[in-house]
């Protein structure tokens, strides 16, 4: 598979639904207003139209997620749970913008600090929602252990990716090396996927999903068909699923 992902579906209608047009509208003027003084005086707007309605869908997905593994995190703590903050870490970034102009939400594996285990991951942005799952940039142990578990498991792997429900849903994403990784061929049977240095599978969304009375289940039959995905990855990298 490749790591092109097709354009994201454009048309918002508004339902009755956790999230709501404001979001949408908030975000929009976040990135023509990306400064502190703007934020500050719409802090009430940010609370209102994003963090709440964001808190919300984290505890609706709970029980969602528990009946598909029980070992992936709903955290609705406003510091420090699945919401990620809105500020942008801008250390060492050329980009002195302070503040995300998208909504972040992960629901970690149980096991892993932050990105560094398989997990689910709900991004909305007016021109760019998805969902997606997996492991970005795992640490050289995890990346070793995968390729060797895809070395060993071809047939599985196979399988599992070109599955016609999984492929009507997800393509595969992320960053490749541009040779054959240490140990393997550049022949191998699977040498496009040994060359991943992420193993993301991405689902685009429309506007109109997120701000639909659906889109908590919309997730969460993501979350499902791609479960085989998440455990192919947590049997490798030694977590359970």
């Amino acid at each position: 598979m490749g790591t092109e992902r097709p354009a994201p579906k454009v048309g918002i209608q508004q339902s009755s639904a956790t999230f709501g047009m404001d979001l949408f509208a908030f975000l929009n003027e976040l990135q023509a207003n990306n400064n502190r003084p703007w934020f500050n005086a719409n802090k009430e707007r940010y609370a209102a139209s994003v963090r709440a309605p964001a808190l919300e869908f984290i505890r609706n997905m709970v029980p969602r997620i528990r009946r598909v593994s029980k070992h992936l995190t709903a955290d609705d703590r406003g510091v420090g749970g699945s919401l990620m903050r809105v500020h942008r870490d801008i250390r060492f970034s050329p980009d002195k913008t302070p503040y995300k102009t998208n909504v972040g939400i992960q629901f970690r594996h149980s096991a892993g600090r932050d990105v560094h285990a398989p997990g689910l991951y709900v991004h909305i942005e007016p021109d760019d929602v998805f969902v997606a799952m997996g492991m970005w940039r795992p640490e050289p142990a995890a990346q070793r252990r995968i390729r060797a578990k895809l070395h060993t498991e071809q047939g599985r792997w196979r399988r599992l990716i070109n599955a016609k429900r999984f492929r009507e849903h997800f393509t595969l994403a992320g960053g490749t090396l541009k040779t054959a990784p240490r140990g393997y061929r550049a022949d191998h049977p699977l040498i496009e996927d040994l060359r991943r240095t992420d193993y993301l599978a991405i689902a685009d969304l429309s506007p109109a999903a997120v701000v639909s009375s659906e889109f908590e289940e919309v997730v969460a039959t993501h979350l499902r068909t791609g479960a085989v995905f998440m455990r192919f990855l947590c049997e490798a990298v030694g977590h359970p699923f």
